[in-house]
């Protein structure tokens, strides 16, 4: 892709183009049972999850997980995570999606807080990365906000032509719209992946059951 100036996508990795709920409850099962904690369904899990991920955490504990005990959480969920995400692929139609929006000449890129140095080789291996102008996964510590990333992810895109007003981002968290709304940005958020519609409803932009929905809202938000 060249140089955009029109509307861009800055999309969500984990529950929004990728489809990993299965590995997502794995994994946080796993993480919990090094607390003696019970397993919880994948409806609590969409029902109570939230952002940083130790608040999550403090809804389940009842308080906030020591220093040391959310290390070993932490370590735990990403074993198990990698174990189940060979199970998983893209969310159904979104190949289609991606390749549709840059024919007409739009750009999207993708912000996730999955660790960058697994999620590029994971696009790339899913045969997609050509649909995007830049991929950005976490380098930093796990548990943060998405705020800031886009905010540098946004004055990296800046050189291509993107400007906030015209990018719309979709993602599977009320964090997506946070985020967004940070930098100026629209949101569509989609309930497919990590929150319930309830829990999502909340965050006052549009909320839709399909990626084909959103990619239409976008578009019409980016207008």
């Amino acid at each position: 892709m060249g140089t955009q100036t029109g509307a861009h996508i800055v999309w969500d990795w984990n529950g929004t183009l990728f489809h990993d709920n299965d590995a997502i409850i794995g994994a946080t099962n796993a993480a919990f049972a090094e607390l003696g904690m019970t397993p919880i369904t994948m409806e609590q899990y969409r029902a109570l999850y939230c952002v940083p991920v130790p608040k999550f955490y403090e809804r389940l504990l009842g308080r906030l997980p020591t220093e040391a005990e959310w290390e070993v959480m932490d370590a735990t969920f990403h074993r198990h995570y990698t174990r189940h995400r060979a199970a998983c692929g893209l969310t159904d139609g979104a190949a289609e999606l991606l390749a549709g929006w840059g024919a007409a000449g739009r750009s999207q890129s993708i912000l996730s807080m999955y660790g960058h140095e697994e999620l590029v080789p994971l696009v790339q291996g899913l045969g997609i990365g050509a649909h995007f102008i830049r991929v950005d996964g976490r380098t930093g510590p796990s548990g943060g906000s998405k705020a800031e990333h886009m905010v540098r992810h946004l004055e990296e895109l800046a050189v291509s032509g993107v400007k906030p007003a015209r990018t719309v981002v979709i993602g599977d968290a009320a964090d997506d719209a946070v985020a967004a709304r940070y930098v100026g940005a629209g949101a569509v958020l989609y309930t497919g992946g990590s929150h319930s519609r309830a829990s999502l409803e909340g965050a006052g932009v549009p909320v839709v059951d399909t990626l084909a929905e959103a990619v239409a809202e976008a578009e019409r938000l980016s207008s």
